[in-house]
């Protein structure tokens, strides 16, 4: 694999290897001038702090022994001002808490901030002129003067322990990478249903007994079987509360704060495992195994008092531990059918007046809330805490999308941005043919560079309650370190920039030209990472009864060919070189090229599906959600079949019925019409009831052709694409009508019972 990366970036940059990177800091600072000669450090360089030399100590330790480790040079500290790299403690205006000022000359070194931090991250960029493995030769930095300081003061990271456990080592390595970068925030996600990874001294079987599972690490996440009686559970481990502050410290060393997630009310069958009296049936269970929740309780009961009592236990010791200003409880995916069975909740509710399980939800965050302020901390939870109303000095992280951050925004609520589309780092980065198994989604380099994490529908007033982003590490899918490696590099470079760098100074064709340096430094610290997306984005246009086909690649300097038989492209095919017209049934096949060499493992392929409404206007009597807009307002014309991939080539309508006209330009002869449907249970989608055909010559006076009833259960977890197809004798129409039934509510039993439901439609095909 090291080898293969060698290659590879040879063919990237023919000089990388062998050219000397000047500057390459990530992320870009707010001013940096580069001048003439460098500083050496040598055996004769020495550590100088000028000031606040308590506080300082542990940053100049951290430096000397990252300068020991790569030149095995000792630096000491002296007094002397020549030879010498200084630290300052000064009152610097302009760089807030954060901000530094470093200055090379060819006599010196110096790093100067208002606090300890802005020390640690002028250490961090001067770290990124050296090498990273020892060369036993004199260490030459560049002269240069920066200032600089941060756009956001919230820069954090997330890693998901619970579904898979990672040692106190491979956390501080985490912890490393996020600190290269000036990442300050490390939220780590310690519970969840398949695993209680924290020691609480009071409740002992939280981590005697949630903390392990029985191993189905060989099956995909939602395919693993349940434990059973009798079978012993291997897998797993938590961290003592020893390990726990010995992370903590080695965090703060490197100015990240620590944040901790204990999960509640609901995504706590761990838990529940260890205290069944937790929920509301009080039924014992095994700790889960991976996805299938069938007859497992997972949520705290909010009408049972010993639940309060259990959580005050469990957050003061938490607390106690963490020092963060902040401790985050979770509050997603409630699935509350177990609190509309439960006859203590119900009799809490009417006691309380409240109206309905959101509000019980909002009464269980709002009291949890209160504790936690009692303590001198601030709560933060994900979006679902905003329904039934919003905890009065709560901080709202928005992972589904941006809108529940706008909300609390508006609020005049803290609000991290943490949408999962595009840092959701779970999700593939390339292919995804070729690469590591993923949970799904697609969110590769240039997404996450791309991202504004101030929304447009923010006024300046509200914008300032956006603390910042983050990005998540869900680990269902991730089970070695070397996997968590691949999936955050060089992913949490570019937040790093987002969230870091001026908006101003953003520079795609300037980051990856830096990030070839740090491609360099990853190997050299045998770092498992992705070289990048190669793979040609297609993208089909469909209007003015036309379809062409636009294809894009991410590859800096990188030539896209492509083929129409579905034939293999190489350099020798047809080079693209603007839209690419379909005018009849094709499957189109595009690699990038880069330096003569086809990069990527397979070609990017998508099938075209020529019929009579291809190219033609699509009206919609309800709009489609703005957050499912495919291709565009023509997707249903454009040839394109979707997969069960939800956030590509489908249109979703939440709630309402799909009623799409198209106009064909002229009378044609039509026989049989379609409309493409996904339904895919976990993400709220559903079949329609009925999807119902019709044909008109005027516009005005519509013809029934057909009626197709739904054969999809509700019930049905998994995945289903289906057509719905009317055939009918031959008859001339200038106008088809299609109308889909939304099933209107998510059914009983499921996680958003009684929420509006969503209807996915990807073609409407007529022949």
């Amino acid at each position: 694999m090291k080898e293969i990366k060698i290659v590879l970036l040879l063919l990237l940059c023919p000089f990388f290897l062998f050219a000397q990177q000047t500057v390459s800091i990530i992320p870009e600072p707010v001013q940096l001038q580069l001048g003439q000669g460098a500083f050496t450090i040598d055996g004769n360089t020495t550590v100088r702090l000028e000031n606040a030399r308590k506080e300082l100590k542990p940053a100049a330790a951290f430096l000397a022994s990252h300068i020991q480790r790569i030149s095995g040079y000792e630096l000491r500290r002296k007094r002397k001002k020549s030879n010498a790299i200084s630290f300052s403690i000064e009152n610097i205006n302009g760089i807030g808490n954060e901000g530094y000022r470093l200055s090379v000359s060819p006599s010196g070194i110096r790093i100067a901030a208002n606090t300890k931090a802005g020390i640690v991250y002028g250490i961090q960029s001067l770290l990124q002129t050296l090498p990273q493995v020892r060369t036993n030769a004199a260490l030459r930095v560049p002269s240069m003067e920066i200032t600089d300081y941060p756009r956001f003061a919230w820069r954090g990271m997330h890693l998901d322990v619970s579904r898979h456990f990672f040692s106190p080592a491979a956390v501080r390595e985490y912890i490393d990478l996020l600190a290269s970068y000036k990442m300050n925030k490390f939220h780590w996600h310690l519970v969840d249903d398949q695993g209680w990874r924290i020691e609480i001294k009071k409740y002992p079987k939280l981590t005697e007994v949630g903390a392990w599972r029985v191993d189905q690490t060989d099956k995909v996440w939602g395919e693993r079987p349940q434990a059973q009686p009798g079978e012993v559970p291997t897998y797993g481990g938590y961290y003592t509360q020893k390990q726990i502050k010995d992370i903590i410290r080695y965090a703060a060393e490197r100015n990240v704060t620590v944040v901790p997630e204990i999960e509640m009310p609901g995504h706590v069958a761990s838990a529940i495992a260890a205290y069944p009296f937790l929920s509301c049936e009080q039924k014992p269970q095994l700790p889960l195994t991976g996805g299938d929740y069938t007859n497992m309780s997972s949520n705290y009961c909010p009408g049972n008092e010993q639940v309060y009592t259990f959580l005050q236990d469990v957050l003061d010791e938490v607390i106690a531990l963490f020092p963060s200003e902040y401790i985050h409880i979770g509050g997603d995916e409630v699935d509350k059918t177990s609190w509309k069975n439960c006859a203590s909740c119900q009799a809490l509710m009417q006691r309380e007046g409240l109206k309905n399980e959101e509000e019980l939800q909002s009464y269980f965050i709002r009291r949890i809330e209160k504790y936690i302020v009692s303590k001198g901390r601030k709560m933060i939870g994900w979006d679902e805490i905003l329904e039934g109303g919003l905890a009065p000095q709560a901080t709202v992280m928005s992972w589904r999308g941006e809108s529940g951050g706008i909300a609390a925004a508006k609020m005049n609520h803290d609000v991290i941005m943490t949408p999962g589309n595009p840092v959701y780092f779970d999700h593939y980065q390339a292919g995804p043919a070729g690469e590591p198994l993923a949970i799904g989604g697609f969110n590769t380099l240039k997404r996450v560079y791309d991202y504004e994490p101030v929304p447009q529908e923010l006024t300046p007033a509200e914008a300032k309650y956006v603390l910042g982003a983050q990005a998540n590490v869900w680990t269902e899918y991730i089970t070695t370190l070397n996997q968590l490696e691949y999936m955050v590099l060089p992913r949490v470079l570019a937040l790093a920039e987002v969230v870091w760098s001026p908006k101003e100074k953003k520079d795609w064709m300037d980051f990856n030209e830096r990030l070839r340096y740090h491609f360099k430094a990853f190997g050299q610290k045998g770092l498992n990472y992705s070289l990048g997306n190669f793979t040609v984005d297609i993208k089909p246009v469909s209007q003015n009864g036309n379809l062409t086909v636009a294809l894009t690649t991410e590859a800096v300097n990188g030539d896209i060919y492509y083929t129409l038989n579905g034939a293999v492209p190489t350099p020798q095919s047809i080079k693209y070189e603007g839209p690419v017209r379909i005018d009849s049934t094709v499957t189109l096949k595009a690699v990038t090229v880069v330096n003569g060499h086809v990069m990527g493992v397979q070609p990017a392929e998508q099938s075209f599906v020529v019929h009579k409404a291809i190219g033609r206007d699509v009206i919609y009597t309800y709009p489609v959600s703005k957050y499912y807009q495919a291709e565009g307002p023509n997707t249903l014309t454009d040839g394109v079949r979707g997969t069960t991939a939800v956030g590509k080539h489908w249109h979703g309508i939440n709630g309402s019925d799909l009623i799409a006209t198209i106009d064909l330009g002229e009378e044609k002869p039509v026989s049989s019409i379609t409309l493409g449907t996904l339904q895919n249970y976990r993400d709220w989608i559903f079949m329609p009831q009925w999807v119902k055909f019709e044909v008109s010559t005027d516009g005005q006076t519509f013809k029934e052709v057909g009626t197709v009833n739904n054969q999809v259960s509700v019930d049905e977890k998994n995945a289903v694409i289906r057509d719905f197809t009317a055939a009918f004798p031959e008859q001339r129409a200038k106008f088809i009508r299609v109308t889909a039934k939304n099933l209107g509510t998510n059914p009983k039993g499921h996680p958003g019972e009684g929420k509006a439901a969503w209807l996915f439609a990807d073609e409407i095909i007529v022949k």
